[in-house]
């Protein structure tokens, strides 16, 4: 199951910014991190979906294998934002 995370998806992998413990990305981009592995991909084929993987796709991306998890940030640095 893939699942849309709350932060804007940035090139750039975490362990190269600022941020290196939870980070949260950019304050905006045209698309957002999804994080997870599809059980639509036989396992030769997806080897690089791991729970651990990260990806980036349009907030109007949908699919039978992208959910979401309802969470709420006590601390932000960015202007929350509706998509």
């Amino acid at each position: 199951m893939w699942e849309w995370c709350a932060e804007w998806w940035a090139t750039a992998h975490p362990r190269t910014t600022v941020d290196r413990v939870n980070p949260t990305g950019p304050c905006h981009s045209t698309v957002r991190v999804m994080r997870g592995r599809s059980y639509l991909c036989h396992a030769c084929y997806c080897n690089r979906y791991r729970v651990a993987a990260r990806t980036g796709n349009s907030p109007d991306c949908t699919g039978g294998d992208t959910g979401f998890r309802r969470a709420w940030a006590l601390h932000t640095r960015c202007a929350p934002t509706v998509t």
